[in-house]
């Protein structure tokens, strides 16, 4: 599985978990809830890399921690959303029958503790997220070389030989302090560091049968004995009527009756200085405990292993302080505790309960700085996560990673910031979806984080779908990644992309606006030539307002804009260019009125502007050789032509043209005076030429040229005002050019200037 298509199959699950609303049953179901099915993704994609062997371990390493997180919110998240009902306590269990065995008051401490519930559930979890065990080394008898060695010394008579114990009792290197030999030894430690796995594993029957295998049925027995008392035809347990359907149930019992005293042993052997690191490791293992738990953490190599030690200890010692507190009953205090009896309220109170629940968060909150020997740390992302979520602290948690990625603690490049960001994003979802509160800005932040994952990782068809959980900002959000497209998409997929808006519950006409306007924006703010593809840019920002009939307001108020920014800058060919891609259904909008007079002094422009540029191409047809028909057509629609163009032009500039009621000190107004003082001089201009250089064709265009003179002087509309000093035409250019005209209309003789005019 490539990570395009991990990035696709998460995707798929939130689309699903999203289609189920509000079924929390679906949402956690154990076979096909949200976590599983983004556990088995990463479990996917470990099996693909493991069989290419192209995954680096790092990358190995960090699918399995988050394979192994959404486990843990499997593991817990049911259980936090549904309520149990209520079962007895051991108290009230011992005060209606007193030979309630050791196993029924265990459950029993279980089911009344939700903290306890949690631990023991975490502690499953780490069993079954625990490496596999590695077989034991092969061995054909009980400790073969020393038994061979002391065998030998009996024949030759060398008693005294304090090489090897004398002895073959399992008790005789500690009590001889003498050492096995080589090979035994080797195997010895070898057999206790593979016990130790099963048992970290969780697998103590297979651990019974290992020791049971190599031909020491002693360890198998004091394995068995961390097994509490289990004798369900003389417990009241709920379930106890489907068992008593054996038939020899009356004779089965299971279990340690003496396991308070068995603990004690394993006690002492866990802290028995004479026994190895790896023997008291294993005997702490099965009997974890505050005075074991040196012992426990010498074959503590990773973080897990740390963790998996220290919920061992907090369940075992709260199991062992309340049948402590209760006498322990018959299995455990004796007929002496039947006699006392129990005290009803005897560790039922709430009080308790919440001062152990501190106890085990404050606990469990110090192995964040915890030294490990192998794998990530404490520190870990995964690992924070991991602990974050058995101490229900998931606000905290987010709040955190949002921090670190805002202040660039995990920076963007960093080869694991995709899974992380990948993971928090579908956290945040997950937990929003089955009503845990998250933090919003936190979320924001975390989301975004993952959007820009997905737009470096090329999948832009997944971005609505996370856009869309951004709340209110989710319109924000995606119209800012359309604008990201810049160039790079075609006009279809920029189609498409927007459609994905409605698809995922966003306002699609909004997103449509949002992104035409933060792409002008763009442009019109950035710095001169920053934006090398800026006209580009804006000519199709105004593409986002059209696809939609619902947008075409705003796309004829974007127009306006646009079109006033290419004429204000003298580029009337790109705003042309703008023109000619808009829909003709802009013209027929007329509201507001202001907008869509704007509109319509640009198209009365830019039809004359044309008009100007057809007169040159017209002029430019006529060849000496033309037959006298042709002329005479031709000649015919050179006239018309620029008697059109003198009339929209003369139409323009006695219209009040890009004269606006609230054309007030704005930019808005600035523009447009700049438009004018561009324009108005260079269509005058324009056309005067026009009509003077076609005077050897058409005689009278002397007489309109001079015409225009008066309308450009005529105080009602001021058209000499918009000949200014600066970088347009300046008035003395178009007196200059009246009079080339004057003396035209002397070529013909006669001395009076006015005779053309008349």
């Amino acid at each position: 599985m490539s990570d395009a298509a991990l990035y696709r199959s998460s995707a798929e699950v939130l689309s699903l978990a999203q289609s189920q609303g509000d079924d929390l049953y679906a949402l956690l179901s154990p076979e096909s809830g949200f976590a599983p099915r983004m556990r088995q993704i990463c479990r996917d994609q470990l099996a693909d890399l493991e069989e290419s062997g192209e995954g680096y371990p790092d990358d190995v390493e960090v699918l399995r921690m988050e394979s192994n997180t959404w486990d843990l919110l499997q593991a817990l998240m049911p259980a936090r959303k549904t309520a149990d009902p209520p079962s007895p306590t051991p108290a009230d269990l011992l005060a209606a029958n007193p030979y309630t065995p050791s196993a029924t008051l265990a459950q029993a401490t279980l089911a009344s503790s939700r903290t306890l519930t949690e631990l023991v559930a975490v502690r499953e979890w780490l069993h079954e997220t625990a490496p596999n065990p590695a077989l034991p080394e092969a061995t054909t008898g009980y400790w073969k070389f020393t038994k061979h060695y002391i065998m030998q010394n009996l024949r030759r008579g060398k008693l005294d030989d304090d090489s090897v114990p004398s002895d073959l009792d399992p008790d005789a290197p500690q009590r001889t302090c003498r050492d096995l030999a080589g090979d035994d030894e080797s195997h010895e430690r070898s057999l206790c560091s593979t016990l130790y796995s099963y048992i970290r594993a969780g697998r103590l029957e297979d651990a019974v049968e290992i020791s049971r295998h190599v031909h020491q049925p002693w360890r198998a027995a004091s394995i068995r004995g961390s097994l509490l008392f289990q004798w369900r035809a003389i417990s009241t347990e709920p379930g106890d009527e489907d068992f008593m359907e054996e038939d020899d149930y009356d004779d089965v019992w299971h279990g340690n009756k003496r396991r308070r005293l068995w603990k004690s042993t394993c006690t002492r052997a866990a802290t028995n200085p004479r026994t190895t690191d790896l023997e008291r490791a294993l005997y702490a293992s099965l009997a974890p405990s505050k005075e074991t738990a040196n012992s426990l953490d010498y074959n503590c190599r990773t973080w897990e292993d740390k963790l998996w030690a220290t919920i061992s200890i907090l369940c075992e010692e709260r199991q062992s302080q309340t049948l402590d507190h209760l006498g322990g009953g018959f299995w455990e205090g004796g007929i002496a505790a039947v006699e006392n009896g129990v005290d009803p309220q005897a560790m039922d109170d709430e009080e308790y309960e919440e001062k152990w629940r501190k106890d085990v968060q404050d606990t469990l909150a110090g192995l964040v700085n915890a030294k490990v020997k192998d794998g990530p740390a404490g520190g870990h992302f995964f690992h924070i996560a991991q602990l974050s979520i058995i101490l229900e602290r998931t606000d905290s948690l987010l709040d955190d990673i949002s921090t670190r990625i805002r202040t660039g603690v995990i920076a963007s490049d960093d080869p694991e910031y995709p899974s992380m960001a990948r993971f928090f994003a579908h956290l945040c979802l997950f937990l929003q979806m089955i009503d845990i509160p998250v933090p919003p800005l936190a979320t924001q932040i975390i989301l975004e984080a993952y959007l820009q994952v997905l737009e470096s990782a090329g999948q832009r068809d997944l971005i609505a779908m996370y856009a869309g959980a951004l709340g209110d900002n989710a319109v924000e959000r995606y119209a800012l990644f359309l604008t990201s497209l810049g160039l790079s998409a075609d006009i279809e997929e920029r189609r498409t992309a927007l459609h994905r808006a409605r698809d995922h519950g966003l306002d699609m006409a909004r997103v449509a606006v949002v992104t035409a306007e933060r792409t002008i924006d763009q442009v019109l703010t950035a710095v001169p030539g920053a934006e090398p593809d800026a006209d580009a840019l804006l000519l199709r920002s105004i593409e986002w307002t059209t696809f939609l009939e619902t947008t075409y307001d705003t796309a004829l108020e974007q127009a306006n804009v646009i079109l006033r920014h290419f004429l204000a800058e003298g580029r009337a060919h790109v705003g042309e260019q703008l023109l000619d891609s808009l829909p003709p259904e802009l013209a027929a909008i007329n509201d507001p009125e202001e907008l869509a007079t704007e509109y319509l002094h640009y198209r009365q422009f830019f039809s004359a502007w044309a008009l100007l540029a057809r007169v040159v191409e017209c002029a430019a047809l006529e060849t000496p050789h033309m037959s006298r028909e042709t002329r005479q057509a031709w000649l015919k629609d050179y006239k018309g032509l620029i008697t059109q163009t003198g009339e929209s032009i003369v139409k323009l500039l006695t219209t009040d043209w890009l004269i606006l009621d609230d054309n007030t000190g704005d930019r808005r107004a600035h523009e447009l005076t700049r438009v004018r003082q561009i324009y108005i001089p260079e269509l005058i201009l324009r056309l005067h030429t026009v009509l003077i250089e076609s005077r050897d064709k058409i005689p009278e265009n002397v007489k309109h040229a001079l015409d225009l003179v008066n309308i450009v002087a005529d105080s009602r509309y001021k058209l000499y005002e918009d000949f200014t000093e600066r970088d347009g035409r300046k008035l003395e250019d178009y007196l200059a050019a009246v009079r080339e005209a004057v003396l035209a209309g002397l070529e013909n003789g006669g001395s009076d200037p006015f005779r053309a005019a008349a």
